[in-house]
């Protein structure tokens, strides 16, 4: 049946998004998130998005910010035994709620980059899949 195929796309561009690197391609899913703190998980996509979008200090600082306080509220969401289904609906949840934080602190343009680095991501993503 086809429905879990896309329910299991859908599952993993979430897990994408939630870490927000591509780093998902060269590791394995284990390494990948589950076994990082949120600490740990918000720095690497503060590292990501400063290098990607030339983030000034004071853009640095309050997307640092944001990363850890998504990070931890990811948390229960990556670890949790839910339903693929069920994770994915609270993980694009927050990614909205995220994207409309981080859209505040980026200047247009960077926001635009921001966009198309995800849709790159997810791009990869399908075609591992």
């Amino acid at each position: 049946m086809k429905v879990p195929k896309i329910i299991n796309r859908f599952a993993a561009i979430s897990v994408l998004l939630i870490c927000g690197s591509s780093s998902a391609f060269s590791q394995n899913k284990e390494n990948n998130f589950k076994n990082k703190t949120p600490e740990e998980r918000a720095k690497f996509q503060t590292e990501m998005m400063k290098s990607k979008l030339n983030l000034n200090a004071e853009q640095q600082s309050k997307i640092e910010g944001i990363n850890l306080n998504y990070a931890k509220k990811f948390e229960p969401i990556i670890k949790s035994s839910d339903s693929k289904i069920s994770r994915f609906k609270q993980a694009m949840s927050l990614q909205k709620a995220k994207d409309e934080e981080l859209k505040k602190v980026f200047t247009a343009s960077q926001y635009k980059q921001y966009e198309k680095f995800q849709e790159e991501l997810k791009g990869k993503l399908k075609d591992k899949i």
